[in-house]
């Protein structure tokens, strides 16, 4: 069949990046939140008398509602909390430095705190939303002209930020009242697990069962993430978040088989996937499974799909608990993620763009760019969202930068010239941040209504139309980052690729050590599935990495060419090694094509790192005829 060639296809990857939108529903819950947050508040502080504090608050909850994901509640306590404390110290530290250092000392101090945050930012997504909200904020404190003490400013970001939490947590979502109203996102979460099993069973055979296979691990991280959250408890308290946690676990080994099965390259009967689809319903509806169709029991992994199934009806009915099969990083983890090749890059890149829009910003003002009133604080706050290497292509981030903030400005400066001030720019103000959780989809769409938002807030301070200075400041930090973004560095290029694939490669020799070990018993599959989460996890995680410096200039991404054909390898490694772990707790004893494949595999994972000078060892070649007892019991939980 030929292949369809679509427009986007023909443009440079660095170019059609920039004009490829996500999809998917609108997130009307998140719509409501915005339209609650930003606005309401700016309404008080002008009632009150605090225009300036409520500024303040409504850029918190701006930024807040640019990270209102969807997920659990339990996962946006972390991921809207953590960057507003943040934030928070930024704006401390930076009205602090902007109230006792002189310009030249201002942009040292700014500079250092650039490159703590980025590499902060090779953490993770969490970290780096901290990061992002630490600089921004820092730039605002320095450069804003608020009357209010430091300690004030930090309290009413922290006010807004936290309004907008709080409707995370108080207002229900799509779903939510058919059950427990605390579960809505944990259990839609576990009940995709579910669905995913039950596509990837209809897929194997075909074509599509690699994307199917990456769809059930992105699944299993969703969840994971959203029952691992902070709680007031280490452990499950309620009966319905214990029985929560026993369905997830439950999901496991139904993975596992059907990784294998899908491994096996044989089509399955529709009857294979029909027992994990009804467990998904039953997850939704908050019910008992029922009777669930068994599969023929004519393959190792067969029967292994049916014992899973038979396993998961029972923890259903049961409920009493199941771990996450996942290990909490320590304080000494993260300080080596920070402190690794990719947090160095992104520390020196982040660093120095932030310095050098914050020295720009500096003699602009000093040479009275923007006239009697200070909007220095703009250039580097938007210098900081264009150069973080984690948040996408940086060609891609500059032109959609650069033509969102045009539109944005014209805009604004339509609507300024009609509404009423300052009720009209306050309701400009909710409509926007209710247009913002939309508006990720793409982020030139993002930042034209970022834009507009931010003229708005700056209007409603006391502050004249800034429309003009807006779009050169923001062209001025497309220039910044570019230049910076390019500039030859210590170290080999692509880090954080080479770091992430290192750890995949890792969690690949730890979870084959631990299946060929044959560690029998239920602790030992517990082990096996948490390292197997750990591999495919860090898989992702590289693949992410990959695909975002493959849009970069080729100047850029060709230092990390040939990486992706290593992701490819270490992946079908992963699903062997699954197949293998399948086989021996039934048989005991691995097949020829098992030995043959991991071989094969293992010296072709050898070979393409040696091809892109990955330094990270790969997992070493298996005994030929290693093999345990068989266990006698199949792969339950």
């Amino acid at each position: 069949m030929r292949r369809v060639r679509t427009p986007l296809a023909a443009l440079p990857p660095w170019l059609s990046h920039a004009l490829r939108a996500q999809r998917g529903p609108v997130p009307w819950n998140a719509v409501t939140r915005g339209a609650l947050a930003a606005g309401p508040l700016l309404l008080v502080s002008v009632l009150t008398g605090r225009t300036s504090l409520g500024v303040v608050a409504a850029i918190a909850a701006m930024l807040a509602g640019i990270n209102d994901r969807p997920g659990s509640r339990r996962t946006a306590v972390r991921r809207l909390g953590t960057p507003a404390l943040a934030g928070a110290a930024g704006l401390l530290a930076g009205t602090a430095a902007g109230d006792h250092l002189g310009a030249v000392a201002l942009t040292v101090v700014l500079t250092g705190l650039g490159v703590l945050a980025g590499a902060m930012s090779a953490v993770g997504p969490v970290a780096s939303a901290a990061g992002t909200q630490l600089l921004v904020a820092s730039a605002i404190g320095a450069g804003m002209p608020v009357p209010e003490a430091g300690w004030a400013r930090a309290l009413a970001f922290l006010a807004g930020a936290g309004w907008l939490l709080a409707l995370r947590l108080v207002l229900p979502t799509p779903g939510s009242m058919a059950g427990d109203f605390r579960f809505d996102g944990e259990r839609e979460a576990v009940a995709a697990v579910y669905d995913a099993v039950a596509e990837l069973l209809d897929a194997a055979g075909t074509d599509r069962a690699v994307a199917r296979r990456a769809a059930l691990t992105a699944a299993l991280d969703h969840a994971q993430d959203a029952l691992a959250g902070p709680r007031l408890r280490p452990r499950a308290g309620s009966a319905a978040e214990r029985r929560l946690h026993a369905q997830y676990a439950a999901a496991l080994p139904l993975a596992e088989a059907a990784t294998a099965l899908a491994w096996a390259g044989e089509p399955l009967s529709g009857r294979a996937s029909t027992g994990p689809r009804r467990l998904a319903a039953a997850v939704r509806a908050h019910t008992h499974t029922g009777p669930l169709p068994a599969p023929t029991r004519s393959a190792p992994a067969l029967r292994a799909l049916d014992d899973a199934l038979l396993h998961a009806a029972d923890a259903f009915d049961q409920g009493d608990g199941g771990a996450l099969h996942t290990r909490r990083r320590g304080a000494r983890d993260l300080l080596r993620a920070a402190s690794g090749a990719g947090g160095r890059e992104f520390g020196l890149r982040i660093g120095l763009s932030f310095g050098a829009a914050v020295a720009v910003a500096r003699a602009l003002n000093h040479a009275q760019w923007y006239g009697r009133h200070t909007h220095w604080y703009w250039l580097p706050a938007t210098a900081v969202f264009l150069v973080k290497p984690d948040l996408g292509p940086l060609v891609s981030r500059a032109l959609c930068r650069a033509a969102g903030t045009v539109l944005g400005a014209l805009l604004f400066a339509g609507l300024a010239a009609v509404l009423p001030r300052p009720e009209g720019l306050v309701a400009l103000v909710a409509l926007c941040g209710a247009l913002i959780p939309a508006s990720t989809r793409h982020f030139a769409a993002q930042t034209a209504v970022v834009t507009v938002l931010v003229l708005s807030l700056v209007m409603v301070g006391g502050e004249p139309q800034a429309c003009v200075s807006r779009i050169a400041e923001t062209l001025l930090a497309c220039a910044i980052v570019l230049i910076v973004g390019h500039l030859p560095m210590p170290g080999p290029r692509g880090g954080q690729v080479r770091v992430r694939l290192a750890a995949a490669a890792d969690a690949a020799h730890a979870y084959l050590t631990h299946v060929l070990d044959g560690t029998e018993g239920l602790d030992g599959r517990a082990a096996r599935w948490t390292l197997r989460r750990e591999a495919y996890r860090a898989l992702a995680e590289a693949r992410t990495a990959i695909a975002l410096a493959a849009h970069e200039l080729p100047a850029v991404a060709r230092h990390t060419e040939g990486t992706d054909e290593v992701a490819a390898v270490l992946e079908r490694l992963v699903d062997t090694i699954t197949a293998c772990a399948v086989h021996l707790d039934d048989t005991g004893r691995l097949t020829a094509r098992h030995r043959e494949e991991l071989a094969a595999l293992l010296g072709e994972a050898e070979a393409k790192r040696r091809r892109v000078g990955l330094r990270a060892p790969v997992p070493g070649p298996p005994a030929a005829g290693r093999s345990r007892p068989a266990s006698g019991t199949a792969s339950v939980g």
